[in-house]
């Protein structure tokens, strides 16, 4: 049975592969594998369970100390293995800060009013598109005057997403330089800096560079709340020629500052692959407002979690568990609070959540090779204060969603249980219900506080053994206002096996408004044609695939999920692969709906779906 468990372990392969050819490039690298270690002598102790390094002697000995000796080799990529990739304290809210016009959809978020990056943006009457080195600002409303005003080039850096806050317009990404000569111990073979670049769009027609900031290491993730950019970078703890490599902040190309050994700090859960993490908070709205910085030597991050009051960052260790810190934010200051540790490895950002001054995780453990969930309850101190464990036992966690105290958690192996979890007392999580039915979800979403959208695979039980097939795209609305006896109301299955949505793996691709009564969501469609199998299709087979764009439905309480219609932008005849044609993301400004490909935006009539006009982005 495919699952996303499988894809995940599948990248933390990938990932891992990378991590140790970067790191087989330098003279040391710090503490690969896993072992136990103790705060230093040479610490000093400060509040929350972290340290920081008396002096740039004390970090090299704790370095030295855990490091492995690596055969050097050549490296010719960049290191970023990560690119990219809710509680919900009020549903339809609209993220950011921006005052608008009109009325208008905005990136779909874990937590309303934390603002994600994406690559496409709108204030209601601009739409900033990120397509592949170029930010395209297009006027977007009224329709009829839609066009693109200007273009931001970023030449050979690779930016990665976008805010936009008012008049203000950020671009986040990575930048690599390669030395056009290279020697065998070729430690600098890349070298790999962040950037954020602040642009006043005030005048959309003419962008103007108001603060250009980079950082040493990999871009990791980043949230925007209110006036203030957050920002997280990574870049590997290593020792080169007996020196250790500090991570840098750069104004355009010129080092202003190097974190200093005596700003670092740690812990001593830090028992992985070691890595100084930055976290930056920028007030994107007063340049005169110099951005602070947070620097923490810890293992490799996994998946950030953001409330409106702190910062959570993950990492897996390979003993089976997973650390998780815990950073205040308020405006510009960050500060490291606690550290705590829990079994299991969580699956994505929506395993996580606060709410009432506790940090809810959800984690898939493999303890006795036998595969099962788990739900931790931690207090502020990041200490376990409540537990539910043996969850789903031998089967795959797919999604998992928190809303105020209650969790929605989806496992499957061959049917589909939908685990409805009361958090009232946090000392004391409890099962309240469960249904089992065919197919699972990997995206959960509210619909209100009653009923929940799901959006994951229909299945076919195998004969063959204790596993299912999966077949087409497959979107429930689930009734869970008797938590006993939570209900699927409604179901809609798109394609056949093969059939795939963004959605599962990118909740920015999901388009959902309850007072619009609808949903859109991108999907590749594969059809199978029965004459091929005239003793029956089994439901091993793939369908092939024949159509790409967005399925636009009407969901709603009484009717269900019904058909609206359906938009592609490749043209008859050609294939649905078409990358720079497949469309990714949607969105709606009043009565129109703006369907986006990287070389296209079609406009359409939300009601008919009627074309009213097309923009080709160059």
């Amino acid at each position: 049975m495919e699952s996303k468990i499988k894809k995940r372990a599948l990248t933390y392969g990938i990932a891992a592969v990378l991590c140790v050819v970067v790191l087989g490039a330098i003279s040391y690298n710090v503490g690969f594998f896993p072992q136990t270690r103790n705060l230093t002598p040479n610490s000093v102790t400060t509040p929350g369970m972290f340290a920081t390094f008396s002096s740039y002697d004390a970090l090299k000995s704790f370095l030295m100390t855990s490091a492995n000796t690596w055969t050097p080799f050549q490296f010719y990529g960049p290191s970023d293995v990560r690119i990219l990739s809710p509680s919900v304290t009020a549903f339809n809210a609209k993220a950011g800060a921006e005052s608008f016009t009109f009325d208008h959809s905005s990136t779909n978020v874990q937590v309303a009013g934390i603002d994600e990056s994406d690559f496409v943006k709108t204030d209601g009457e601009y739409i900033y598109l990120l397509s592949g080195n170029v930010v395209s600002i297009l006027k977007a409303y009224p329709p009829e005057s839609t066009e693109i005003v200007s273009r931001i080039s970023f030449g050979e850096l690779y930016p990665l997403g976008i805010f936009v806050n008012g008049d203000r317009l950020v671009v986040l990404g990575s930048q690599y330089f390669v030395p056009t000569t290279r020697s065998y111990y070729g430690y600098y073979d890349v070298d790999i800096k962040t950037f954020i670049r602040v642009y006043d769009i005030s005048n959309r027609d003419h962008p103007v560079l108001l603060h250009d900031l980079m950082l040493s290491g990999s871009y990791f993730n980043s949230r925007m709340m209110e006036d203030y950019l957050y920002f997280v970078v990574s870049q590997p703890a290593y020792i080169v020629d007996k020196t250790v490599i500090l991570p840098k902040i750069y104004s355009g190309d010129w080092a202003i500052k190097e974190i200093v050994p005596t700003e670092i700090h740690y812990t001593n859960h830090t028992d992985n692959y070691q890595q100084f993490t930055t976290f930056v908070a920028m007030n994107i709205q007063n340049m005169t407002e110099a951005p602070t910085y947070l620097t923490i030597m810890l293992g490799s991050t996994s998946n950030m979690y953001v409330s409106t009051n702190n910062m959570y960052v993950t990492y897996p260790d390979y003993g089976g568990n997973t650390t998780i810190y815990r950073v205040h934010i308020q405006a510009n200051n960050i500060s490291c609070e606690a550290s705590g540790e829990v079994s299991g490895h969580e699956l994505d950002q929506f395993s996580m959540d606060e709410y009432d001054d506790h940090f809810r995780i959800v984690t898939t453990d493999w303890a006795s090779s036998v595969q099962k969930s788990n739900l931790y309850v931690l207090d502020m101190n990041m200490s376990i204060v409540g537990k539910l464990e043996n969850l789903g036992v031998t089967e795959n966690l797919h999604s998992t969603r928190f809303m105020g105290d209650r969790c929605y958690l989806v496992t499957f192996k061959k049917t589909d249980p939908l685990f409805v979890i009361n958090l009232t007392e946090p000392t004391n999580p409890t099962v309240l219900g469960e249904l089992k039915i065919p197919g699972y979800s990997d995206y959960l979403h509210p619909y209100d506080e009653d009923h929940i959208i799901g959006v994951g695979k229909e299945t076919v039980e195998a004969v063959e053994g204790e596993f299912a097939w999966y077949q087409g795209v497959k979107i429930s609305l689930f009734d869970v206002s008797n938590v006993s006896n939570p209900l699927q109301m409604a179901n809609y299955i798109i394609g056949d096996r093969g059939t795939d949505t963004p959605v599962l793996w990118d909740h920015k691709a999901f388009l959902f408004d309850k007072a619009k009564d609808l949903l859109v969501l991108p999907v590749l469609v594969a059809e199978i044609d029965p004459a091929q199998y005239p003793y029956g299709v089994p439901p091993y087979a793939y369908g092939t695939p024949v159509w790409q764009g967005v399925y636009v439905l009407n969901i709603t309480l009484t009717n269900g999920i019904t058909f609206r219609g359906r938009i592609t932008h490749i043209e008859s005849g050609a294939s649905p692969y078409e990358s720079s044609y497949q469309v990714e993301r949607a969105l709606y400004i009043e009565n129109v709906l703006y369907t986006i490909s990287d070389k296209k935006v079609k406009l359409n009539n939300l009601e008919d779906l009627t074309l009213i006009k097309e923009i080709t982005i160059p």
